[in-house]
């Protein structure tokens, strides 16, 4: 089975129909490309969930340690981990009340990725969030 994304057409209207984005390695380190990316969709008005066991409070959001712990439905998760962390994540993932799986540019698992579709899940990878929704204004 070949990999394939949603069109970025699609991936705009994902993005103006999405509120909550749960962020998997959201650094408290505004230097990082996670803050950063975090900081503009809070921003634009989307509520960001921090995930990250190592952090407190990120962007004036009380932190959770994994995926199981959030509250509630979210429409994306965005991932800030590396590739090889994907299939743990993605298994996580399938396990909550969510929509997207969105891993950020430069992160991809073929693996995951079947995982995922195959229990019918929208998936994106290797994508950075902030660019797309840039582009989709």
């Amino acid at each position: 089975m070949a990999i394939e994304y949603p069109s970025r057409e699609q991936i705009g209207q994902i993005l103006k129909n999405s509120k909550r984005i749960a962020v998997v390695g959201l650094s408290d380190n505004p230097e990082r490309t996670s803050y950063m990316v975090s900081k503009a969709m809070q921003d634009a008005g989307y509520e960001i969930i921090p995930v990250n066991p190592n952090a407190e409070e990120i962007l004036g959001v009380k932190t959770v340690s994994s995926l199981k712990e959030l509250e509630g439905h979210v429409d994306i998760v965005n991932i800030f981990r590396r590739s090889e962390f994907l299939p743990e994540l993605a298994k996580e993932f399938a396990e909550i009340d969510a929509d997207i799986f969105w891993a950020q540019l430069g992160v991809e698992n073929e693996d995951a990725y079947h995982f995922l579709k195959e229990k019918g899940y929208t998936v994106i990878m290797d994508r950075c969030i902030k660019v797309e929704h840039a582009m989709t204004k």
